[in-house]
Protein backbone atom coordinates (compact mmCIF):
# COMPACT_ATOMS: atom_id res chain seq x y z
CA UNK A 1 0.00 0.00 0.00
CA UNK A 2 2.11 3.52 -1.26
CA UNK A 3 0.51 6.98 -0.76
CA UNK A 4 1.40 8.53 -4.36
CA UNK A 5 1.48 11.72 -2.73
CA UNK A 6 3.79 10.43 -0.56
CA UNK A 7 7.95 10.97 -1.55
CA UNK A 8 9.17 9.14 1.74
CA UNK A 9 8.53 8.27 5.35
CA UNK A 10 9.63 9.80 8.82
CA UNK A 11 12.76 7.44 10.07
CA UNK A 12 11.31 7.69 13.27
CA UNK A 13 7.48 7.85 13.16
CA UNK A 14 7.05 6.88 9.42
CA UNK A 15 4.43 9.81 8.54
CA UNK A 16 4.46 10.35 4.75
CA UNK A 17 6.42 12.89 3.84
CA UNK A 18 4.52 14.69 0.87
CA UNK A 19 6.63 15.77 -1.90
CA UNK A 20 7.80 19.63 -1.70
CA UNK A 21 7.27 19.13 2.15
CA UNK A 22 9.42 20.70 4.57
CA UNK A 23 11.44 18.06 6.13
CA UNK A 24 14.37 17.38 8.66
CA UNK A 25 17.47 15.72 8.24
CA UNK A 26 20.81 15.51 10.61
CA UNK A 27 23.72 17.54 10.23
CA UNK A 28 25.90 14.30 10.75
CA UNK A 29 27.25 12.53 7.60
CA UNK A 30 26.74 9.21 8.90
CA UNK A 31 23.01 10.15 8.88
CA UNK A 32 23.03 11.25 5.39
CA UNK A 33 24.50 8.46 3.54
CA UNK A 34 22.46 7.03 0.52
CA UNK A 35 21.84 3.61 2.10
CA UNK A 36 21.17 5.42 5.41
CA UNK A 37 19.36 8.33 4.38
CA UNK A 38 17.72 9.99 7.57
CA UNK A 39 14.77 11.87 7.21
CA UNK A 40 12.49 13.55 9.76
CA UNK A 41 8.92 15.17 9.68
CA UNK A 42 9.84 17.30 12.68
CA UNK A 43 12.37 18.67 14.95
CA UNK A 44 11.02 16.28 17.95
CA UNK A 45 11.31 13.23 15.61
CA UNK A 46 14.94 14.24 14.62
CA UNK A 47 15.58 14.72 18.31
CA UNK A 48 13.96 10.95 19.06
CA UNK A 49 16.78 9.49 16.87
CA UNK A 50 19.43 11.02 19.41
CA UNK A 51 18.97 8.55 22.05
CA UNK A 52 19.76 5.86 19.57
CA UNK A 53 23.28 7.15 17.45
CA UNK A 54 24.69 9.51 20.25
CA UNK A 55 26.47 11.93 18.41
CA UNK A 56 28.46 14.15 20.29
CA UNK A 57 27.75 17.40 18.47
CA UNK A 58 24.51 17.20 16.07
CA UNK A 59 21.69 19.89 15.39
CA UNK A 60 18.76 19.51 12.63
CA UNK A 61 18.62 20.35 8.96
CA UNK A 62 15.78 22.17 7.82
CA UNK A 63 14.96 20.86 3.83
CA UNK A 64 12.56 20.66 0.76
CA UNK A 65 11.37 17.53 -0.35
CA UNK A 66 11.97 17.10 -4.18
CA UNK A 67 8.78 17.74 -6.69
CA UNK A 68 7.16 14.00 -8.02
CA UNK A 69 9.21 15.38 -11.11
CA UNK A 70 12.47 16.07 -9.69
CA UNK A 71 12.43 12.90 -7.78
CA UNK A 72 11.32 10.37 -10.84
CA UNK A 73 13.96 12.11 -12.82
CA UNK A 74 16.81 11.80 -10.12
CA UNK A 75 15.31 7.96 -9.96
CA UNK A 76 15.67 6.62 -13.48
CA UNK A 77 19.31 8.92 -13.70
CA UNK A 78 20.40 7.05 -10.52
CA UNK A 79 18.78 3.39 -12.15
CA UNK A 80 20.58 4.34 -15.54
CA UNK A 81 23.77 4.34 -13.77
CA UNK A 82 23.23 1.77 -11.49
CA UNK A 83 25.57 -1.54 -12.24
CA UNK A 84 21.53 -3.24 -10.46
CA UNK A 85 19.62 -1.27 -12.51
CA UNK A 86 16.72 -3.98 -11.77
CA UNK A 87 16.84 -3.79 -7.74
CA UNK A 88 16.34 0.16 -7.90
CA UNK A 89 12.93 1.30 -7.85
CA UNK A 90 12.36 3.41 -10.57
CA UNK A 91 9.59 5.83 -8.82
CA UNK A 92 8.07 6.00 -5.12
CA UNK A 93 5.38 4.09 -5.88
CA UNK A 94 7.60 0.94 -6.70
CA UNK A 95 9.03 0.97 -3.31
CA UNK A 96 10.49 -2.94 -2.23
CA UNK A 97 8.08 -4.81 0.32
CA UNK A 98 8.42 -4.84 4.00
CA UNK A 99 10.95 -7.12 5.45
CA UNK A 100 9.01 -9.63 7.84
CA UNK A 101 11.09 -12.10 9.83
CA UNK A 102 9.69 -15.48 10.24
CA UNK A 103 9.31 -16.60 13.69
CA UNK A 104 12.03 -18.25 15.83
CA UNK A 105 12.43 -21.86 15.45
CA UNK A 106 11.54 -23.96 18.55
CA UNK A 107 15.13 -24.52 20.25
CA UNK A 108 16.78 -27.04 22.69
CA UNK A 109 16.99 -25.95 25.86
CA UNK A 110 19.75 -24.06 26.39
CA UNK A 111 22.78 -24.40 28.93
CA UNK A 112 22.94 -20.76 29.33
CA UNK A 113 19.51 -20.40 30.19
CA UNK A 114 20.68 -21.45 33.82
CA UNK A 115 23.19 -18.18 34.32
CA UNK A 116 22.67 -15.35 35.83
CA UNK A 117 22.03 -12.63 34.29
CA UNK A 118 22.25 -10.59 37.39
CA UNK A 119 25.31 -8.98 38.86
CA UNK A 120 25.02 -9.67 42.19
CA UNK A 121 27.76 -7.57 43.98
CA UNK A 122 25.81 -4.52 42.21
CA UNK A 123 22.22 -5.61 43.18
CA UNK A 124 22.91 -6.24 46.56
CA UNK A 125 24.82 -2.57 47.04
CA UNK A 126 21.90 -1.12 45.29
CA UNK A 127 19.46 -2.61 47.86
CA UNK A 128 21.90 -1.94 50.73
CA UNK A 129 21.82 1.79 49.45
CA UNK A 130 18.25 2.26 48.72
CA UNK A 131 16.88 0.41 52.18
CA UNK A 132 19.57 -1.06 54.49
CA UNK A 133 18.88 -4.41 53.73
CA UNK A 134 20.86 -7.59 52.88
CA UNK A 135 19.62 -9.55 49.80
CA UNK A 136 19.54 -13.43 49.39
CA UNK A 137 22.04 -14.79 47.06
CA UNK A 138 18.36 -17.00 45.74
CA UNK A 139 17.07 -13.67 43.87
CA UNK A 140 19.38 -14.47 41.13
CA UNK A 141 17.50 -17.25 39.38
CA UNK A 142 13.81 -15.09 39.56
CA UNK A 143 15.21 -11.81 38.55
CA UNK A 144 17.33 -12.99 35.54
CA UNK A 145 14.20 -14.91 34.43
CA UNK A 146 12.50 -12.01 34.80
CA UNK A 147 14.79 -10.45 32.82
CA UNK A 148 14.64 -13.02 30.03
CA UNK A 149 11.44 -12.46 29.54
CA UNK A 150 11.41 -9.12 29.51
CA UNK A 151 14.26 -9.66 26.62
CA UNK A 152 11.88 -12.05 24.63
CA UNK A 153 8.56 -9.58 24.08
CA UNK A 154 11.41 -6.72 23.09
CA UNK A 155 13.12 -9.11 20.41
CA UNK A 156 9.21 -10.23 19.42
CA UNK A 157 8.80 -7.04 19.06
CA UNK A 158 11.59 -5.39 17.01
CA UNK A 159 10.94 -9.05 15.28
CA UNK A 160 7.53 -7.35 14.31
CA UNK A 161 8.96 -4.25 13.24
CA UNK A 162 11.05 -6.25 10.43
CA UNK A 163 14.34 -5.22 12.58
CA UNK A 164 17.08 -7.16 13.44
CA UNK A 165 18.26 -4.52 16.60
CA UNK A 166 16.49 -4.35 20.11
CA UNK A 167 16.15 -0.95 20.89
CA UNK A 168 15.08 0.70 24.28
CA UNK A 169 11.70 1.43 23.09
CA UNK A 170 10.80 -2.35 22.68
CA UNK A 171 10.98 -2.64 26.36
CA UNK A 172 8.29 -0.23 26.56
Amino acid sequence: MSDDSSWRRCSSCKTPIAFGAQHWVCNVSTCNRPRTGLVFCNVSCWDAHLSVVRHRESWAVEKQAPSRADWEREQSAQAASSPHASTVAASPTERAPRRILPPPTPRAPDPLEADALIVMSKLKNYVRGRSGFNTSDRVATPLSDAVRGLCDRAIEKARAEGRRTVLDRDFE
